[in-house]
């Protein structure tokens, strides 16, 4: 009985032997070797693993650092000071960051956008939107619900008492949640230095866009003819900036802009200064 319980504690430790030793030698031609500084790397960033690099996630931008691919200062999130800790731990330089951030284009606040019927449902913009367009005048406008404010995982956008979100671009770190939120299209994610911007996208020229929101695009072409040559050109019904041309950018495009639709940012927040005007009355009482 004993010699025979022997023998199989034998065969079973020689088989777990062989395989111990396959084992061992595909790990050692398998195995992929990871720089131990990816990591450290990965500590030092702040863990939103938001995507705003174009990365997925921060370790994904940790890999990129140590290889030398991507320069500490390129996270939209980090400051400087945790951009130069991580260039000192790598030996490299911090670079210089082309700071994104969210931008809304649409100014049609309550103030100054007509509200055609009055919707009464679930709360957000995209259940308003799924009825008849949301009531808004302006069937691009700026519904005023704030589902971007609470797709923001950062706290960057509040919302104005005239029902337009606002972004702080010191929080906004370019993740684009507010983009996916917005069922108008109304976001864009955009370098911080980009100062000359169209906050309109309706598509109805002339009268027929004023007639819904004071503030309206209405195709006039001033902006076209006062700014540098191919900054700005008339599309679809509505000026549009082109963004590789931004170091052609002036404020004298908006000297003789009649709806103030364009507007210069000074980097500091979302919306340029404007003269707070009467807030319409609705041309309409139905409920969507």
């Amino acid at each position: 009985m004993l010699p025979a319980l022997l023998r199989s504690i034998e065969i079973l430790g020689g088989v777990g032997l062989v395989f111990a030793f396959f084992i061992a030698l595909a790990y050692w031609k398998l195995r992929v070797w990871e720089d131990p500084r990816i990591d450290a790397v990965a500590s030092m960033l702040p863990g939103a693993n938001c995507g705003a690099c174009g990365l997925p996630g921060c370790r994904g931008f940790a890999e990129q650092a140590v290889a030398g691919k991507i320069a500490p200062a390129a996270c939209n999130v980090i400051n400087e000071e945790g951009a130069a800790l991580i260039a000192q731990y790598l030996g490299v330089d911090a670079g210089q960051a082309n700071k994104k951030v969210a931008r809304l284009f649409c100014a049609g606040g309550s103030n100054v956008a007509i509200q055609q019927a009055e919707y009464r449902g679930l709360s957000g913009c995209a259940a308003a939107a799924a009825v008849a367009g949301g009531g808004k005048g302006c069937s691009w406008g700026c519904l005023g619900f704030g589902d971007c404010a609470t797709a923001c995982t950062f706290g960057a956008i509040t919302m104005n008492r005239f029902g337009l979100p606002v972004v702080d671009v010191a929080a906004c770190t370019a993740c684009g949640d507010c983009v996916k939120a917005c069922p108008k299209d109304l976001f864009e994610i955009v370098p911080l230095d980009q100062r000359l911007l169209v906050q309109c996208k309706s598509l109805i020229e002339g009268d027929d866009a004023l007639a819904t929101c004071t503030v309206a695009c209405t195709a006039c072409g001033k902006c076209v003819a006062d700014a540098a040559p191919g900054l700005i050109t008339i599309e679809r019904g509505v000026a549009r900036v082109h963004s590789e041309s931004n170091a052609m950018a002036d404020p004298v495009a908006l000297r003789r802009c009649p709806t103030g639709a364009i507007v210069w940012l000074d980097g500091a927040q979302f919306t340029s200064p404007r003269i707070e005007r009467a807030a319409p009355a609705l041309t309409g009482s139905e409920s969507l």
